[in-house]
């Protein structure tokens, strides 16, 4: 079920200060990326600010990192709610960043996953997993899958005792959210030993295609996000040659996998920005699924830009985490009903 789209008609409005952030997030993202696809990792390595994990909770929330392969620095930090609850929801987070920026110990990304555990009351696992370029497609979606195999197969006491792996989730935003997709479609035909993935909730996913959409057109220079940093995305993380009608980019195109078969692909939520130039990818992405046979709702967001996650005062935060929230709990209910909980 799905609201109907709303196309804004005025200018989006916002405080002077989220202004100014994304200015300057502009402008430091600009400066980061080369013309031949390159990153200045120096400069970025400067100003990506970390926050170290806490075992000590704060505002509520305790976090510690688990490292899985030293080699490809591939690693989750744990982020888990001190309450009296017996069982928790598990939370699989992919950052976002367009593959190329960030990591799971970046400040903002930190935060983030923070308060999703807080506000959601789940134990969210955000995985740091490889950047492109220098580690293009499809390493990302290698670690973001492995993470869910390593979580499985860990033995009892590793893990915070509330996280029931039996309703996992992963949530992915940005390129987290094409990330999760493909993540969904390989776990949907893996058998794991504990983890059972019931919900995927897509915020605002990155996809991509060689045609232009209306809203790409339209918005192609709303801050944070502008069309010419979309497409040095995809040439910085796509096969060299390939173009957006690669099946990672344009998921259901016509190089794109049909899903129609895969059985288990989870029940997912598809949330959608009024002033993300990628909003019309994200509605065929919905609309996809939906003709696919899969159990898909999708949230319209109207005065949302690209990453309004960022500024958790804004009202389309507090929308989009009652639309999680709400999400969550029905898919757990679903579960029950159907006998499918473990």
């Amino acid at each position: 079920m799905s609201s109907s789209p709303e196309i804004p008609t005025s200018t989006l409005r916002l405080p002077w200060k989220h202004r100014l952030m994304l200015r300057l997030g502009t402008i430091a993202t600009n400066t980061f990326c080369r013309s031949d696809f390159t990153i200045n990792r120096w400069l970025t390595g400067i100003l990506d600010r970390r926050s170290p994990p806490s075992s000590i909770p704060i505002d509520g929330v305790s976090s510690y990192d688990l490292l899985i392969d030293k080699s490809r620095n591939l690693w989750v930090r744990i982020f888990t709610p001190i309450d009296d609850v017996q069982s928790l929801p598990v939370i699989f987070y992919y950052h976002g960043g367009g593959f190329a920026f960030s990591y799971a110990d970046s400040s903002l990304y930190h935060t983030t996953a923070h308060q999703f555990a807080k506000q959601l009351r789940a134990v969210v696992i955000s995985v740091n997993y490889r950047l492109a370029p220098e580690f293009r497609f499809p390493c990302q979606y290698d670690d973001g899958f492995d993470a869910l195999k390593f979580i499985d197969e860990i033995d009892d006491g590793t893990l915070p005792a509330s996280a029931d792996l039996g309703r996992s989730f992963i949530l992915g935003e940005s390129a987290g959210g094409n990330l999760g997709h493909h993540v969904a479609v390989r776990a949907s035909e893996y058998a794991f030993k504990k983890l059972k993935l019931i919900g995927f909730i897509a915020t605002q996913p990155f996809f991509g295609a060689e045609e232009r959409t209306e809203s790409e057109i339209r918005l192609c220079n709303q801050p944070p996000l502008s069309l010419k940093l979309t497409d040095w995305f995809w040439k910085a993380f796509l096969p060299v040659g390939s173009d957006r009608d690669h099946a990672a980019a344009n998921v259901l195109g016509p190089n794109g996998r049909d899903i129609s078969g895969v059985e288990k692909f989870p029940a997912t939520v598809v949330l959608v920005g009024g002033f993300d130039l990628l909003q019309d990818g994200q509605r065929r992405y919905y609309e996809g699924l939906k003709r696919m046979g899969k159990e898909v709702k999708m949230v319209e967001l109207p005065n949302a830009i690209h990453g309004f996650f960022c500024f958790p005062d804004l009202p389309e935060y507090s929308s989009m985490i009652q639309a999680v929230r709400d999400f969550i709990a029905a898919q757990w209910q679903n579960c029950k009903k159907e006998g499918l909980v473990i």
